[in-house]
């Protein structure tokens, strides 16, 4: 079985989050909040900051669900109420037991445990709606030159057996980013981020944090469980298939894409 790896992209959403968890514990540390100011400043940063970053992981776990049903760009208040609702009641669990074992090396009266809820339930709505709003993407859209502009940088880029083709997608592979063309494919070292601003002249835009797609390129769409995939026209084989994220899709729909 191969080793579990997160994307580049999700990656980034756990550090973000974690960030924000850090920032935030650190806050509620040197306020003193809901009562702490009279615990020792280091040991409430050991505290607040273990406490929400568990809470970031937690979270991340169930952003992971909630956005199978719910799409975070279109609906970020819905999205940001449904993580809260959903991590609230396991996560005020967590800090119930985590605190009496911290502050008190025992668990606590069961009887407290309603007490810890209004605190979890306001940091977590928080936290959710600022990571939801954070987290907020919109393709990248490239736009064809005016008549007679100098062709689009990224052109130059092409390996020698395809200068003059017709370039339909850019797909980011590791470090290296695999050009489809009319007459085929080949890799370049470049990161895709680099490359969409070299693109600039192009009709197209970022279907995917992996992909780029040429406008004209694309022949139909499929769409199915809130997710979409381009077929595009011009490959050797006629059977590319760029995939369109779910973070992007309103807004490429909204342009008139499909």
């Amino acid at each position: 079985m191969p080793p579990f790896r997160l994307s580049k992209g999700k990656a980034r959403d756990v550090l973000r989050g974690l960030i924000v968890a850090v920032v935030a514990g650190a806050f509620l540390a040197f306020s003193g909040a809901f009562g702490s100011g009279g615990t020792p400043l280091g040991q409430r940063l050991v505290y607040w900051i273990a406490m929400l970053m568990l809470g970031g992981l937690w979270g991340h776990a169930c952003g992971a669900l909630v956005t199978r049903f719910i799409d975070p760009d279109a609906r970020p208040w819905l999205t940001a109420a449904m993580l809260t609702g959903v991590i609230t009641g396991p996560l005020t669990l967590g800090v119930w037991a985590a605190t009496g074992l911290f502050f008190y090396q025992r668990l606590l009266p069961i009887a407290v445990l309603i007490n810890f809820l209004p605190a979890v339930l306001l940091i977590t709505a928080v936290l959710s709606a600022l990571n939801v709003f954070l987290g907020r993407e919109r393709p990248v859209e490239t736009h064809a030159g005016a008549p007679g502009a100098a062709p689009a940088r990224f052109l130059e880029r092409l390996p020698i057996k395809l200068r003059g083709a017709r370039l339909i997608a850019v797909q980011a592979e590791d470090h290296y980013l695999r050009l489809h063309t009319d007459r085929g494919s080949d890799l370049i070292l470049m990161r895709l981020a680099d490359a969409l601003a070299e693109l600039e002249g192009l009709e197209g835009a970022q279907t995917h944090r992996s992909w780029w797609v040429a406008r004209d390129a694309v022949v139909s769409v499929a769409r199915g469980d809130g997710r979409a995939a381009l077929t595009l026209d011009g490959g050797p084989d006629n059977e590319l298939v760029a995939p369109v994220s779910r973070r992007y899709a309103k807004a490429l729909r909204d342009a008139g894409w499909w």
